[in-house]
């Protein structure tokens, strides 16, 4: 329960963390933020890490006048940390697909998840590995399930440096200019929630389809 608590706050002052690291550890804040950016998207177990909130308020922090980061470093930076734990967590899942197909579970990933997830990617293409980059936890299971089921390399990095590209560099920027207006340093909380609102958007407009299908 503690850690949940720490985890939390961590999520919702982020912008405080990002301070306090930047005066502690200097431009060796430029490899946590890789290693964070990293994790979130390689290993699948690690789903909870932020990744939006965390873009942003590295690009607020690159605006200040104190300058302790560039945000022309942190783009291309973190552009890389994202596709590095893309390709770690498609290539596990090239591993362990055939032996989820062959059992009825892995850890959490059931048979039927794989194929579920294979019929979604017929039916939406690539784009769908661009989408899934924006929303939260989606984004980390995404890589490993196009690595699972039937997508090809090819096809998945091609739509992966894409998706990559446009979540850094938006979300970033956002942050640079955006971040530092007052009512935003004020409640930084509200801007996480509004963040993660934004990125859930196209899971609730999906699920309310299928319901009005039905």
């Amino acid at each position: 329960m503690e850690i949940l608590k720490s985890l939390l706050d961590f999520l919702l002052h982020l912008d405080r963390y990002l301070d306090l690291w930047a005066n502690e550890y200097g431009v060796l804040l430029y490899a946590i933020l890789f290693l964070i950016v990293f994790t979130e998207t390689g290993l699948i177990v690690m789903p909870l890490l932020p990744g939006d909130s965390l873009l942003f308020a590295a690009g607020a922090l690159a605006a200040r006048p104190t300058n302790e980061l560039s945000v022309w470093a942190i783009i291309p930076l973190l552009i890389g940390a994202a596709l590095l734990g893309d390709n770690v967590n498609y290539f596990v899942g090239k591993f362990l697909g055939s032996q989820i197909k062959s059992r009825e579970r892995i850890l959490f990933f059931k048979r039927e998840y794989i194929a579920e997830t294979e019929k979604f990617y017929a039916k939406y293409g690539g784009r769908t590995v661009i989408i899934a980059r924006f929303i939260p936890i989606v984004r980390t299971i995404a890589p490993f399930v196009a690595g699972a089921g039937s997508m090809t390399y090819g096809t998945y990095i091609k739509f992966c440096i894409m998706g990559a590209v446009l979540w850094v560099t938006s979300i970033s920027l956002l942050g640079y200019f955006f971040g530092n207006i007052s009512f935003v340093q004020k409640n930084f909380e509200l801007v996480v929630f509004g963040i993660v609102g934004l990125s859930v958007l196209p899971i609730v407009f999906e699920f309310i389809k299928k319901r009005s299908s039905k």
